[in-house]
């Protein structure tokens, strides 16, 4: 199947009328939880995060108060969320800036976002789009994975697939498909056995019932 500008535009008329109503999984109630807890979704997933932000928000949801602990203390506090140690060296450097450099707030744009420790692409697209209405694709493992299936964009890297999906996706759309994408990877195109015989895209695919 060769992937036309107008297979591209079905596949993604599908996934809004399918996840219409997607939205972020993390939870979080200011903009500094939401920060802290993508930070901790790197190879971990949304329900972890959860489980361990909500053990720690109610006495650290400020960069003031985490930077009081210390990483020693904070490494504890996440050590069920996978690679416990560099996210609390990396969190307690980034509350360090957000105290002296922005008065305890976070940067709105995103270029000021990736200089924090720890805080790539993904982290400051996920940020700048979910916060401030920034448009913004964040590419993570199922954005990657679903978009080189349907050859909505081919690409050996995020940082190289976020420059096709913004090509492919009208702007207005950026931050909605960031969701319906991941959405989809997680119920019906999964890394391992995706379900194509239940997939609402299986005839706009180029990928169905060939991945093993």
């Amino acid at each position: 199947m060769r992937v036309t500008k107008a297979i591209k535009a079905e596949q993604l008329r599908i996934l809004e009328k399918t996840y219409f109503d997607a939205k972020p999984a993390l939870e979080y109630s200011n903009d500094f939880e939401l920060l802290v807890a993508v930070v901790l979704s790197a190879q971990c997933t949304d329900e972890r995060v959860n489980i361990v932000t909500r053990r720690i928000f109610p006495e650290l949801n400020t960069p003031a108060a985490m930077l009081s602990i210390g990483v020693k203390k904070l490494e504890m506090l996440i050590k069920d969320c996978g690679l416990y140690k560099s996210k609390a060296n990396n969190l307690i450097k980034t509350c360090d800036i957000l105290v002296h450099q922005y008065k305890g707030e976070v940067p709105h744009e995103f270029e000021q976002l990736i200089e924090l420790p720890g805080v790539g692409r993904k982290t400051a697209n996920v940020v700048v789009s979910v916060l401030y209405g920034t448009p913004a694709i964040a590419v993570d493992t199922h954005v990657f994975r679903v978009s080189n299936r349907l050859k909505l964009g081919v690409a050996s890297t995020p940082e190289e697939m976020e420059l096709k999906l913004q090509k492919a996706i009208p702007k207005d759309k950026w931050s909605a498909a960031h969701h319906w994408l991941i959405y989809h990877g997680r119920r019906l195109c999964k890394a391992r056995k995706p379900l194509c015989g239940e997939c609402m895209l299986a005839h706009v695919c180029p990928s169905a019932g060939k991945v093993v």
